[in-house]
């Protein structure tokens, strides 16, 4: 196998990765952007407590799952509101 077609298998791959990612998420994609957003504007003004008070806020609002989407947040490294914009954000960049 060649350089060229091991780049393209890696796409492939990572395109995969993405789309079973977006798949299982436990609220549209648009919202985490928006939960993000809120947060981020948010950590200007509000520091963190170090739990997901603000994502509950923002969660209790749009009408989500909140349970399902904590789990989510957990699952992929936040423990905490800051934690939520410093690791899972990232995550929907790749």
């Amino acid at each position: 196998m060649n350089k060229f077609e091991k780049r393209k298998l890696l796409q492939e791959y990572q395109v995969k990765q993405m789309e079973e990612f977006e798949e299982n998420l436990p609220m549209e994609k648009k919202l985490f952007y928006e939960l993000f957003d809120y947060l981020n504007d948010k950590s200007e003004t509000v520091e963190c407590n170090h739990d997901f008070s603000l994502t509950n806020e923002f969660l209790k609002d749009k009408n989500a799952d909140i349970e399902k989407v904590i789990e989510f947040l957990r699952e992929n490294g936040a423990g905490c509101d800051c934690e939520v914009i410093f690791n899972v954000e990232e995550k929907f960049e790749e």
